[in-house]
């Protein structure tokens, strides 16, 4: 197994595209979710999280409320303060960070455990229900929160808190009498615990986390045997929840436990369940060594990938469950595809580039981030998808309950809140997902503009890079060092790169990529060097595999990393009835008012029409009548107001 310094590096985004997202959440997102979880935004869905944990603390009498995953919420705002304090310091935000911390504490019970909802309402049935009730996915939570501030400010409070209660996890769960062989039914505590492994070095971190992952779906069924110890009952989930939720005991491919994960080999259950459990999993075999978990991994994330996922870098085919199907099956209006799941499918990508820089993964990676991940949050940072549908008709949703779950414009919040603070901390720390390191090679995975720390065996590069995208795919990086350093910098050209072109010092590099989709530029590095890497970014036609039944006959466009819709504001109602010709024109214009700075693109297209109001009719095709359908980036979507969305279009001969 490779050793990567990935880990070690430092970045800050100056990215003019994605500069604009981070400060949004720095001053409008963060903020915003502050005054939610205060309970401070009237037309939000209450949080009440920050007041659980002053109940918890004996500081405000009153009942909790909420989710029985509400301080998830408050770990979450937590990590994206931190990592935007890791990018610049901010008094107020650190003060109420410090604060919140210092209520986190207080709220910790003696021998360690923290979770408000046990502790407000059934402390004595504490570690009795994992299938459904997400103690460990809080503490999972709650963990990266810990190691990210004591990253970002050197402040160790909140991370000797989450210390303690791994202590106290760490003698709940094993194979010793009085102890629980079990495991969470919501897949987090993993990644989390390996992350703080990597911040502590302490073995029994890792082997808590292999614990975990060996336990899964083992017999005699660990659900089965708690759920008997419980008497048969279930957790009432309430509003939002569904209600008593049987299923996640009776289908352990729900949360990935109906196999020892050994022997998995496809995407099953709920989506976000499922890239959260393999981002432990592989960030467990890089640092063991294992071999074959290792494979588990590409097993998985090849059925997903190449089977599973969205154009748009979704996951997630159905509302019920918000699971995956079968392989191909990938309805475009009945899609969940979940804000969190595809923030969890950049979390698996970026671990498997740490240990296979493969532009697989990183095509997918920048698929998932500049689509379904963006689509999550309106322009103004403050209005928020949970679901991500690529085809939209308001004038059904009301009354087609199978489509009840899609929302035609962006929520203020959700009563279950996951995916806003999800989207917050991913912003918030995108400069880890930009390059990597594996000995003394650097790796440039995302073409995001910023200024980025390489430790290399052979010494430290410091990278400069500045990029265009994702308008124009024009690159530029600049290195910076002490001294000379021999080192390959690989850099990835995207499957959507029609061509590509490289110059290092104005003089023109005639190099090819690699299998791996990464072209190498292995030489003695000198303070000053410039790459110049110009990516062709023509506007591209999609098509799907032929088992995917939903876009038979039909085609997306794909201009660099942005995928394309149809939307209303531009196209007018019935945009089923717009079909693109195949030989047709296609070419990019200006967006303007709301979507100002954006590329659009225009098509040449016909437009279905027909005197007949009839049904069905006998033998008369509809008519074709010339038109020229605008497309916007798909993340830009219902900002100006509610109307249909279509990305898969109907094309023609």
């Amino acid at each position: 197994m490779s050793q990567d310094q990935t880990a070690g590096h430092r970045g800050r985004i100056t990215d003019s595209f994605w500069s604009r997202y981070i400060d949004l959440v720095r001053d409008v997102v963060v903020p915003y979710q502050w005054e939610v979880l205060n309970d401070r935004v009237p037309d939000a869905a209450p949080s009440h999280a920050i007041d659980n944990f002053r109940i918890a603390a004996g500081e405000l009498q009153g009942d909790y409320y909420g989710m029985v995953f509400q301080d998830s919420d408050v770990a979450k705002w937590l990590e994206a303060v931190a990592w935007l304090l890791r990018r610049q310091r901010d008094e107020t935000l650190e003060r109420q960070a410090d604060d919140t911390i210092e209520l986190i504490a207080r709220a910790q019970q003696p021998d360690g455990y923290l979770n408000t909802y046990f502790i407000c309402n059934v402390a004595e049935q504490r570690w009795s229900n994992l299938c459904e009730c997400h103690e460990l996915y809080c503490a999972g939570h709650m963990i990266e929160a810990a190691v990210t501030y004591y990253e970002a400010t050197g402040k160790r409070r909140l991370l000797d808190v989450m210390c303690r209660f791994v202590e106290h996890i760490d003698s709940v769960f094993g194979h010793e009498p009085g102890q629980i062989a079990g495991y969470d039914g919501h897949p987090e505590i993993e990644l989390a615990l390996m992350r703080l492994y990597e911040v502590t070095g302490n073995e029994r971190h890792l082997a808590l986390c292999r614990f975990f992952v060996d336990e899964r779906g083992r017999q005699p069924h660990f659900y089965d045997r708690e759920w008997e110890r419980r008497g048969g009952s279930h957790h009432d989930f309430g509003e939002g929840g569904d209600g008593v939720q049987p299923f996640m005991l009776h289908d352990k491919g729900y949360s990935q436990a109906h196999l020892p994960v050994y022997e998995q080999d496809r995407a099953v259950g709920h989506a976000v369940r499922f890239v959260y459990l393999c981002t432990g999993m592989a960030q467990l075999a890089r640092h063991s060594g294992d071999e074959a978990l290792l494979a588990t991994c590409r097993q998985l994330w090849d059925n997903m990938a190449a089977r599973q996922i969205y154009v748009t870098g979704g996951i997630g085919a159905q509302a019920p469950r918000e699971s995956f199907t079968s392989d191909f099956d990938l309805p475009n209006d009945a899609i969940y595809g979940e804000t969190c799941a595809a923030i969890g499918v950049m979390f698996l990508a970026r671990q498997m580039l740490m240990m296979d820089a493969d532009r697989r993964y990183a095509d997918v990676m920048e698929r998932a981030l500049y689509n379904n991940v963006l689509a999550g949050m309106a322009l103004d940072g403050q209005h928020f998808f949970y679901v991500n549908p690529l085809e939209v008709d308001p004038k059904i949703l009301g009354d087609n309950l199978v489509l009840s779950h899609v929302k035609p414009v962006r929520q203020r919040w959700f009563t279950c809140a996951c995916c806003p603070p999800n989207l917050a901390r991913l912003i918030a720390s995108l400069d880890r997902y930009v390059v990597g390191c594996m000995k003394n090679r650097a790796f440039v995975h995302l073409y995001v503009g910023g200024e980025f720390e390489l430790p290399l065996d052979g010494g430290t590069l410091r990278l400069r890079q500045e990029s265009a995208l994702p308008w124009r795919g024009d690159v530029e990086l600049t290195l910076q060092a002490d001294s000379p350093v021999r080192a390959s910098l690989a850099l990835r050209i995207p499957a959507w790169a029609a061509g590509f072109a490289v110059e290092i010092n104005g003089e023109r590099c005639d190099v090819s990529a690699a299998d791996n989709g990464y072209i190498e530029l292995d030489r003695q590095w000198h303070d000053g060097d410039r790459i110049a890497l110009s990516l062709e970014m023509p506007i591209r036609r999609v098509y799907s595999h032929p088992g995917v039944r939903h876009n038979a006959g039909r085609v997306a466009l794909q201009r660099g990393p942005l995928v394309y819709c149809l939307e209303q504001a531009d196209n007018g109602e019935r945009l089923h009835d717009i079909a693109l010709y195949r030989d047709g024109r296609l070419t990019t214009t200006d967006g303007a008012d709301t979507l100002a700075g954006m590329t659009l693109i225009r098509a040449e297209a016909g437009r279905e029409a027909s005197d007949d109001d009839s049904l069905y009719r006998f033998d008369r095709a509809p008519a074709l009548s010339d038109c020229t359908a605008t497309f916007i980036p798909y993340f830009a979507w219902a900002n100006r107001g509610e109307g249909e969305m279509r990305v898969w279009v109907n094309e023609v001969r």
